[in-house]
């Protein structure tokens, strides 16, 4: 397959207005034709987010309250967002907040890190103490991600499982882990916000191969999304949801292709995975966690030690890293948010033949 884009320049669009003129109309998708990709971004474009800095949010039952408190001046290279009990502690998103995953009701424990329609690259910073979301860095500038017609930013609310690690160390399917905990796309209506923790119903997955390795992609919905009660598995989806499933397979082959990068591949030959099997990836990356938590895991697959992800934490007594409280103090309050780059404005189209 030969892959070709252009980069056309537009102005950016009022994202409440889109809403507003969003339409009801449910149809199938065709990916690569436009007209049709706007009928599902028209379905899937509900805005009920409101902007605080700290939101409280109680999780399942053995959840601890998290709140969300921002440091610095979002949008820049000194932002971070931490996790914190109500009494000020500061508790770690990667290893602190439990997964507490059922399978039975095929449910668990997600954090936010980047809402939906948004551009900027949020993510669990695993080498930093407290493990706080920070925007990611490159070449010494914080990093956007571009816009793919008709898409603004990530097309679903996406973040992570806590307590759960792609282990770079051993492989799973011929392939090894990304060294990044399970990342996940929440497909409900609400727009989250970062640092947001919701109970999450597990519906399917697929397999990215990122720069050669495992990077899975966990389809998941909010269990208070009206949505939520109508849907048990993936394939669910391609009656409720009509058009969701290809237009996220489509979007996360090719959303590289803006920066100029080869369109992504995918393992299982592209084919998204039931919520029984995607459970059993769950908790396989699960109990990588806890060897990563309890020490076991220190070295690469060539045996030279790698950028293994920091394992202290306030929750987990007998582990190497357990420590009573992080040595971090919130002394940066948050400021009013840096101005986004203009060039995220921009629109990229692009056309895969096959």
């Amino acid at each position: 397959m030969s892959v070709f884009f252009k980069r056309v320049m537009s102005k950016s669009t009022n994202l409440s207005t889109q809403a507003a003129a969003a339409g009801k109309a449910v149809g199938t998708t065709a990916m690569g034709v436009a007209p049709t990709r706007l009928v599902l971004i028209n379905q899937h474009l509900q805005f009920s987010r409101t902007s605080s800095n700290q939101v409280t949010i109680k999780t399942g039952k053995s959840a601890p309250l998290v709140i969300p408190t921002n440091q610095g001046t979002k949008y820049t290279s000194n932002y971070a967002n931490y996790a914190t009990t109500n009494d000020g502690k500061i508790i770690s998103y990667f290893h602190d907040i439990r997964l507490d995953l059922d399978p039975q009701e095929m449910e668990a424990n997600f954090i936010c890190e980047i809402p939906r329609w948004s551009n900027a690259k949020f993510e669990i910073a695993r080498n930093s103490p407290g493990n706080p979301i920070v925007q990611d860095i490159k070449k010494d500038k914080v990093r956007f991600v571009k816009n793919l017609f008709p898409y603004h930013g990530y097309i679903h609310n996406y973040g992570a499982f806590p307590q759960t690690w792609e282990d770079p160390t051993e492989a799973h399917h011929g392939l090894y882990g990304d060294n990044d905990p399970l990342d996940v796309c929440e497909i409900g209506s609400n727009i989250l916000n970062t640092g947001d923790v919701k109970r999450v119903k597990i519906l399917g997955s697929i397999a990215l191969i990122d720069d050669g390795e495992l990077d899975w992609k966990i389809i998941v919905i909010d269990t208070a999304d009206e949505l939520a009660n109508h849907i048990s598995d993936i394939d669910d989806l391609y009656n409720k949801c009509p058009g969701l499933l290809e237009a996220t397979k489509q979007w996360f082959k090719d959303y590289k292709l803006a920066d100029e990068k080869p369109e992504n591949k995918f393992a299982f030959d592209g084919k998204y995975l039931g919520a029984k099997d995607t459970i059993k990836v769950v908790q396989e990356c699960h109990e990588s966690w806890k060897k990563l938590i309890n020490g076991e895991r220190s070295k690469s697959k060539n045996g030279v030690v790698k950028n293994m992800p920091a394992i202290i934490n306030t929750t987990i007594s007998g582990t190497p890293g357990f420590v009573e409280e992080f040595e971090v103090k919130l002394d940066n309050p948050a400021q009013p948010d840096a101005v986004i780059p203009s060039d995220n404005n921009k629109s990229y189209y692009f056309k895969s033949q096959k």
